[in-house]
């Protein structure tokens, strides 16, 4: 039921960008407009993330439920609250994230980029279906923010139940395929909640390959100064001239 699920909600949720793509009236919000990905590039894609699903995907949900009842994983009734789930599914917002900045980050570094992360770059414009189109020890690198941050609360708390597990599932993949969709749009996420990331800070980080490497929050890159894009390569200038505006005076 839990690999079912997965696959209904991530080519549910791609397809519509697909569609999208072949309508010529949103190309005025599609952030790289010059590239737009062919329908062969988005079947060929399609093909890789479902052989990585069956092939490795499938294998780690299997595992996880077992992982899951050892550290208490509730599956009965009665079913939590609203407020319990959504602080929750925050919390794990925010543990995945800094888990997939620095694992993403750590994956750009000469060696492992060349072994591992190269195969997810591959498309400098990001489409929704290549949201989990990667190297299978990446999939398993980046896969366990998702699924460690649930098992690690429910370890440390004693509380999660599979109602909460799903839901977070869903929002997951709804970020990461939303992240990749290569549109910006006037009611996109963004505009409301400054520090998210969404698909204008992650679009950046595959046109420059470097830079931007938090998955659902902007703060990381900020702190570490990891931002990539025009604004913050004039920030940066700006910063410098400052300082040596400083050192003059």
């Amino acid at each position: 039921m839990s690999f079912v699920m997965h696959e209904i909600i991530y080519f549910g949720r791609s397809i519509p960008w697909a569609i999208i793509d072949r309508i010529s009236y949103f190309n005025k919000y599609k952030i790289q407009n010059q590239k737009i990905p062919t329908a062969q590039e988005q079947w060929s894609c399609a093909k890789l993330v479902l052989l990585s699903h069956f092939t490795v995907e499938l294998p780690q949900i299997w595992l996880f439920h077992p992982m899951a009842q050892y550290v208490g994983l509730a599956t009965g009734v009665p079913f939590p609250s609203l407020l319990t789930m959504l602080y929750q599914i925050a919390v794990f917002f925010v543990l995945e994230d800094t888990w997939h900045y620095w694992s993403h980050r750590a994956l750009h570094w000469g060696p492992l980029y060349k072994n591992i992360h190269k195969i997810h770059h591959q498309y400098s414009a990001p489409f929704g279906l290549a949201a989990e189109y990667a190297s299978p020890i990446e999939v398993m690198i980046l896969g366990l923010g998702t699924v460690g941050a649930p098992l690690l609360w429910c370890a440390i708390t004693g509380e999660l139940h599979i109602l909460t597990m799903y839901i977070w599932i869903v929002c997951r993949l709804f970020q990461a395929i939303d992240a990749h969709s290569g549109y910006e749009f006037p009611w996109s996420l963004h505009h409301f909640l400054p520090f998210w990331a969404g698909a204008e800070h992650h679009d950046v980080h595959h046109e420059k390959f470097i830079g931007n490497y938090s998955s659902s929050f902007r703060w990381w890159d900020y702190i570490l100064d990891t931002e990539s894009g025009p604004e913050a390569a004039k920030k940066r200038r700006e910063r410098r001239l400052a300082k040596e505006r400083e050192k003059i005076q």
